[in-house]
């Protein structure tokens, strides 16, 4: 035992791998004689790391965008719209499955704006023109459906007018998705209150449904070609649709195991006299939000509505503020509202409240007309306040890499 205890010192001291006792030493200490030198290691790069942005500011900027949108039907600004938040998407969106759905919305838009066309020439449109472009054999309805028609005479109007309207919808999903691209919807439930705690749980497993399916349809697809099999067409289709829809299923079993075992659905007991008051604020606020967007939405409703609007809005957080005491539920490092955020859902709201401005002030700039056809142009203060939309694209942080830093090799 001594021996063995003695050539393990001996070892150690001569010098090894690990350990304090394994210190590796030069060449020149080993060969007899000379000084020991450290190790010579690479210096440690500092690299600064900023906090997520807080995903409810990335949904109000969308959003805003999008309520801009509804509000001209000027194709150029609605282009300059999708260029911004495409932009926005490009430079800002990180390296995660569910931020990969930008592309399918994209899809999506255009699926609608082709669908648009074509009602407009199948269907017709209440839009009268002069020009006509084509006739197509029209077929006989019978009389209850007056007003509606298949075929007939296609005019230049008629298209002009449902690629206007078409590329407004086709920008609000654009704009839709590059909310659900750039924010966690995971993050934003933990964000809700918890009065809506049941409610966002359900609307963000409707919104991660898309962007997981469309992941794991990749996924087989990029299978298939590494194994020399067809994953185009309608066979390869039929083959990738069965095991996606299986996936789908397991993954809706295991959220809902995950859910009951975190006790999804608890409440708190709370006194009578608490609900009440709950159930009251909540209902009063929301007739008072409504009560107050039609009337800012009707010309005779307009000294009433924003008060009642007001009133209303203040209401329904009452009621959700008190609804919360109900919801048992802790948030481990829940995300701060900071200044980049405010910013952040100030220029889209900026962005929205000018162009509902410009829309009043001049609205046959937000809208060209199409009886006559004229062509449209690009009102400069409007496009101005789209650009706005830009800013978050420079004070947010670029998304941080998954692979993480490489480190350069010791000189």
């Amino acid at each position: 035992m001594a021996d063995r205890h003695r050539n393990c010192g001996q070892s150690c001291r001569r010098g090894g791998t690990g350990g304090r006792w394994g210190s590796p030493r030069s060449s020149e200490a080993e060969s007899g004689g000379g000084t020991l030198h450290a190790p010579v290691s690479a210096p440690t790069p500092r690299h600064q790391h900023h906090a997520p942005l807080h995903p409810g500011a990335w949904w109000l900027w969308s959003l805003s965008l999008g309520t801009a949108a509804t509000r001209t039907t000027n194709p150029l600004l609605l282009t300059l719209l999708i260029t911004v938040s495409a932009y926005v998407v490009i430079t800002r969106r990180p390296n995660t499955p569910w931020s990969r759905s930008y592309g399918a919305f994209l899809k999506l838009a255009l699926a609608v704006l082709l669908i648009r066309l074509l009602f407009a020439i199948a269907l017709g449109s209440p839009i009268p023109g002069t020009h006509t472009l084509l006739t197509l054999p029209e077929v006989p309805l019978p009389d209850w459906a007056q007003g509606i028609r298949l075929g007939g005479r296609v005019t230049a109007e008629t298209l002009v007018f449902a690629l206007y309207d078409g590329l407004k919808l086709a920008t609000l999903l654009i704009c839709v998705g590059a909310a659900n691209a750039l924010a966690s919807p995971s993050r934003l439930l933990k964000s809700l209150p918890g009065a809506l705690y049941e409610t966002g749980v359900a609307v963000v497993v409707a919104l991660t449904f898309a962007p997981n399916l469309i992941a794991d349809a990749q996924r087989l697809r990029a299978a298939r070609r590494l194994r020399g099999r067809p994953d185009r067409g309608v066979r390869g289709l039929l083959q990738v649709g069965l095991p996606v829809l299986e996936g789908a299923l397991e993954r809706s079993v295991a959220l809902a195991a995950a859910m009951d075992a975190r006790g999804y659905g608890r409440t708190a007991q709370v006194p009578v006299t608490v609900r009440r008051t709950t159930a009251a604020l909540t209902l009063t606020g929301l007739v008072g939000v409504c009560a107050g967007t039609y009337g800012l939405l009707t010309a005779e409703g307009g000294t009433y509505g924003l008060p009642v609007l007001l009133a209303g809005l203040a209401a329904a957080l009452a009621g959700l503020w008190l609804g919360s005491r109900r919801s048992l539920r802790t948030r481990y490092r829940p995300d701060r509202w900071d200044l980049r955020a405010g910013l952040v859902a100030a220029s889209g709201a900026a962005v929205a409240a000018l162009l509902v401005l410009a829309a009043a002030s001049d609205p046959a700039a937000m809208h060209p007309g199409v009886v006559p056809l004229v062509a449209p142009t690009l009102p400069l203060w409007p496009a101005a306040a789209v650009l706005l939309g830009l800013f978050p694209a420079f004070i947010t942080p670029p998304p941080a890499d998954p692979a993480g830093p490489v480190p350069k090799e010791p000189s």
